[in-house]
């Protein structure tokens, strides 16, 4: 299970980041520092969603 939840890992946690930027942006926010703020906070969110998916799947 450790390497699917690698594998998913690596393509949700680049999807929620991209997410959370994109966001950031459509609310008007252009500063770095929202920008990065929003990267982490979905980076931080994959690892308990890749979880329950690998989970899920295993």
């Amino acid at each position: 299970m450790a390497r699917l939840f690698m594998l998913l890992l690596s393509i949700v946690m680049i999807s929620l980041a991209g997410i959370g930027v994109v966001a950031v942006l459509a609310m008007g926010f252009y500063d770095w520092k929202s920008i990065l703020i929003a990267a982490a906070i979905g980076a931080a969110l994959a690892v308990p969603a890749t979880w329950l998916v690998a989970r899920q799947l295993a």
